[in-house]
């Protein structure tokens, strides 16, 4: 068990939010979970990517900060093993500010990222971001959207294809949601990484292209000859349908 993790933990209140703190370093992870406690979190540490898998199945925390530094394993192999595992929103923590190490992060299945050195209010906010849209995607009033032979089951993050469920990430899923709820009208990129990704993206916008060829190989559709998604270049994009109907 890593050093502090009985304090932390101890210390913590019983209410609000559990929050994983994947940091190997004791001079970043002590004081800044003292941070996310006074703000009214609940906190775990892992040092190692291996205990932070075992923590994210063991205590199914709210949310997960995670290092990519890690003594271990590298963060990036970490993220993807926990998506594959569930849904837990993911806050990666880099050292570089670079727009691939971004990208890739995003296209893993985290949901954010910070860049060291950072502010811990900047990570407070960044955490109530994601949980808010958390919220929003569990309250968003439709139950079920059907766009052409698409069923889309927002409460349950479930999707169709005719018969025959979709295996579709977490991403996946969200972008598929998103342009469903507007089916039938462009919906712009920025708007798209905003919505689904929840980051003041100022970079590129790689990850969402590939998303959609990912997605669009799921449905099935033909790029050149779309039945589904249909880009509109410069624009953005669009799920084609007279639009949706909610159930």
């Amino acid at each position: 068990m890593h050093a502090g993790r009985s304090e932390a933990s101890s210390a913590a209140g019983d209410g609000g939010l559990l929050v994983l703190l994947v940091e190997d370093e004791q001079s970043i992870a002590e004081p800044f979970m003292a941070v996310l406690r006074r703000a009214g979190f609940r906190t775990e540490l892992a040092g190692t990517g291996a205990e932070a898998i075992t923590l994210v199945s063991a205590h199914d925390p709210d949310v997960v900060l995670l290092d990519l530094g890690l003594p271990d394993m590298d963060g990036r192999d970490v993220c993807r093993r926990i998506r594959a595992e569930c849904d837990v929103p993911i806050i990666m923590v880099t050292a570089s500010g670079a727009v691939t190490d971004r990208v890739v992060g995003l296209e893993l299945g985290a949901d954010d990222y910070v860049v060291k050195p950072f502010a811990p209010h900047e990570v407070i906010a960044r955490i109530r971001a994601v949980m808010r849209r958390g919220r929003r995607e569990a309250t968003g009033g439709e139950r079920q959207l059907r766009v052409q032979d698409l069923t889309i089951d927002a409460g349950a993050r479930r999707a169709w294809r005719a018969e025959v469920e979709l295996e579709l990430t977490r991403k996946e899923f969200d972008l598929l949601l998103r342009l469903a709820r507007d089916a039938g009208r462009v919906v712009g990129r920025e708007v798209l990484m905003s919505d689904v990704w929840d980051v003041n993206w100022f970079g590129s916008t790689k990850t969402l292209d590939v998303h959609i060829g990912w997605l669009r190989r799921k449905l099935g559709d033909d790029p050149e000859a779309p039945r589904y998604l249909r880009t509109v270049r410069g624009v953005g994009f669009m799920l084609v349908a007279d639009g949706p109907q909610a159930q």
